[in-house]
C-alpha cells in the first residue's frame, strides 16, 4: 500500500540498515583496497573459492552476483587480465565457459577472506549474539523474493556444504 510517509518505526528501521550498511561496506571496501581488490571482486573469487576447484559456470556466477551477461564479462575480463581466474569451455557440453581460480587468485583471496573475516567480525558479528544473527537471517529470507539467499541464511550452500559466510560465524578462515 502506497503512503505518503513511513511510521517513526519504518523510518528507523530503513534509516538504520542503509546507515549501517554504508558504513560497513566502506570500511569493508577500504580492508580490500590494499589487496587492490574491489567488492564486485572480491564477491566473484569468493563465490569461485566457495565452488572449490571445479569453479562455476559464467552464467552461473552472473546469476549469483545478479548482474548482467555483459557487465559480468567486463569484470571476469579484468579478474583473468590480472591472473587470477581462468576461463575453460565446459567440459559437459562444450558450449559455455567455466570459470576457476588461479593459483593467484587463491592466495589473493585467501589474503582477502582474512581481512574481510577480521572487518566483518569486529564491525558485524562482534556486536550480536546467535539470536540477533538468527534473527538478520529470518529477515533476508522474508526479504528474498526469489529466494536466492535462502542457502546463505540456511548455512548450505549449493556449492559446497559451507559457505565463506558460514565459517565466519563458525570462526574459520580457511581458503
Amino acid at each position: 500500500m502506497a503512503t505518503d510517509k513511513l511510521r517513526e518505526l519504518e523510518n528507523q528501521a530503513w534509516r538504520g540498515f542503509l546507515l549501517t550498511h554504508d558504513r560497513i561496506w566502506r570500511e569493508i571496501e577500504a580492508g580490500l583496497a590494499p589487496l587492490n581488490v574491489s567488492m564486485a571482486e572480491y564477491n566473484v573469487l569468493a563465490l569461485l573459492g566457495e565452488a572449490g576447484r571445479n569453479g562455476m559456470r559464467m552464467s552461473e556466477l552472473a546469476q549469483q552476483r545478479l548482474m548482467s551477461t555483459g557487465g559480468f564479462t567486463r569484470l571476469a575480463d579484468r579478474l583473468e587480465h590480472r591472473g587470477l581466474i581462468e576461463r575453460r569451455r565446459s567440459a559437459d557440453d562444450g558450449r559455455g565457459f567455466e570459470v576457476v581460480l588461479t593459483k593467484d587468485g587463491r592466495a589473493l583471496l585467501g589474503k582477502a577472506w582474512r581481512r574481510q573475516y577480521g572487518d566483518l567480525r569486529r564491525l558485524f558479528f562482534d556486536p550480536l549474539d546467535d539470536e540477533h544473527l538468527r534473527g538478520l537471517a529470518d529477515v533476508w529470507a522474508r526479504l528474498d523474493p526469489d529466494q536466492h539467499s535462502s542457502w546463505v541464511c540456511q548455512g548450505v550452500s549449493p556449492h559446497k556444504p559451507k559457505t565463506h559466510i558460514g565459517m565466519i560465524l563458525r570462526g574459520k578462515t580457511q581458503a
